[in-house]
């Protein structure tokens, strides 16, 4: 187990690098069975999920398409609980299957949102795909349809999630150290 310090905080590994892509295989087997022949929209929300976007769709052997969506929502450790579009989508979504690809569902009024929104563009169906989810932490009923990993409501980094823009490129999660 290592500890990182980022900014004001410390951080100890908590998921190594290797169980991580274990798990994205498995993800992607999982979406590769359950898609195949509707070639699927991968709608990924940026920043956090553009290092799970990117194994994931090498692990998908499906044909498919990818497009990028970036919402923020938080500033620090917390959600505001306010979602702000930075850069909105710019796919015909009509009759298509898309798959949402989150880095984490926390308290899932992003997602929520998210889905209220896509829904208006007419997609043949929508599905949740989250490397993360904080079942505790949910505040809304969602259908996740594919989650690598749930676990505790603790503060993560690495592997794409930052604390304060800080810490994306680490290779394992590291979860906070209450000091």
């Amino acid at each position: 187990m290592s500890i990182v310090k980022i900014k004001d905080k410390t951080f100890k590994t908590s998921i190594p690098e290797a169980e991580i892509k274990e798990r994205v295989k498995a993800v992607a087997q999982q979406i590769n069975k359950d898609l195949d022949g509707k070639n699927p929209l991968f709608l990924c929300v940026l920043n956090g999920s553009f290092i799970f976007a990117a194994d994931l769709l090498r692990e998908i052997t499906i044909p498919s398409s990818v497009s990028f969506v970036k919402l923020a929502s938080y500033e620090g450790t917390a959600s505001t609980g306010k979602i702000k579009e930075l850069m909105g989508l710019n796919e015909d979504l009509s009759g298509r299957t898309v798959v949402i690809v989150e880095d984490i569902v926390d308290t899932g009024r992003t997602m929520s949102q998210m889905l209220e929104s896509l829904g208006t563009h007419n997609p043949a169906s929508l599905h949740i795909c989250t490397l993360f989810v904080k079942p505790s932490k949910l505040e809304v009923p969602l259908d996740i349809d594919y989650a690598a990993f749930n676990i505790p409501d603790d503060f993560i980094v690495g592997y794409g999630l930052d604390y304060d823009q800080q810490g994306r490129g680490l290779k394992d999660i590291y979860t906070i150290v209450e000091e």
